[in-house]
């Protein structure tokens, strides 16, 4: 059972202590804390230019810094519109399993979680909706399995709540820091990080427990098939920054194709490997990836 692994893990437990104090030591009200001009400079940089996906590419040089300038506003409201579609799709997992048989134990720190993701998601759409008038759609595909076990289910649902997480916060960590970004940028960015370092924590715990607690029953086909899941859905979650929508929005031309071009630079895999170095080394560590 789920809950046996957890429960007799103390380990587990001091950490889920530790966490909650924090998320109540660090508790904010989002609402008084922003402040938000009522526009932004289009004249600057959105998101740190190393994180757009015209990085290290031949479109970099192509581009004018008028251009580069406006891509970085596209693709930073993309960002945040993915948060948006990720963190409701956690909300969702998370609270049909609070208080339910095997999560008993972490149900209060759930807690916490809940209402710290969607005071996130508040913030997030009330950037997008105030200096990108939309929240962009998310590309279909990539959380959908078929036929698996509870035990299974609940594994891939908390690492891929992990793996949008650390995807987040590799964004988050370096916008935080980035003084060619507008304050209202570093400091949603700030924010954000501060408290995703608690989920991290808490989702790494949580994830191996589930995997160590699958590793009991499941056939090695079992193991194969959820390493061949996370893997497809790495890819795709990076896959979703390249947004031809977002290309249309700066105002060049031929989104599709650009996006096919970006797609398949290898500036994009080097990208990938540098956003999901960490997660990449605990998937590997644990034996999630095979």
């Amino acid at each position: 059972m789920v809950s046996d692994v957890i429960d007799r893990n103390d380990r587990f437990r001091g950490i889920l202590d530790r966490l909650a104090t924090k998320s109540i030591d660090d508790y904010y009200n989002p609402y008084r804390l922003f402040e938000w001009p009522d526009r932004l400079p289009e004249d600057m940089w959105w998101m740190s230019p190393e994180l757009t996906t015209t990085y290290g590419t031949e479109w970099a040089e192509k581009l004018t810094p008028q251009q580069l300038h406006a891509l970085s506003k596209h693709e930073s409201i993309n960002f945040y519109s993915l948060n948006v579609h990720g963190i409701r799709e956690l909300l969702i997992e998370v609270v049909a399993r609070i208080h339910t048989a095997g999560f008993e134990t972490p149900s209060e720190f759930f807690h916490h979680f809940i209402g710290e993701e969607n005071e996130h998601m508040w913030f997030f759409a009330e950037f997008c909706l105030r200096y990108g008038g939309k929240i962009y759609k998310q590309p279909a595909g990539g959380a959908e399995v078929a036929g698996s076990s509870a035990k299974i289910q609940s594994l891939l649902v908390f690492t891929r709540i992990l793996i949008f997480e650390e995807l987040v916060d590799h964004f988050n960590s370096a916008m935080a820091e980035d003084e060619r970004l507008h304050e209202t940028i570093r400091g949603i960015n700030r924010i954000h990080h501060q408290d995703e370092s608690r989920h991290i924590a808490f989702g790494r715990e949580l994830v191996g427990l589930l995997h160590q607690d699958l590793k009991e029953t499941a056939t090695e086909q079992e193991l194969d098939d959820v390493s061949t899941y996370l893997r497809r859905y790495l890819k795709h979650s990076f896959d979703s920054l390249y947004h031809p929508q977002v290309y249309r929005d700066a105002g060049l031309e031929n989104p599709h194709e650009l996006r096919r071009s970006l797609m398949e630079s290898p500036a994009r895999a080097e990208a990938e490997l540098r956003t999901f170095r960490k997660t990449a080394k605990y998937l590997e560590k644990t034996g999630l990836i095979r």
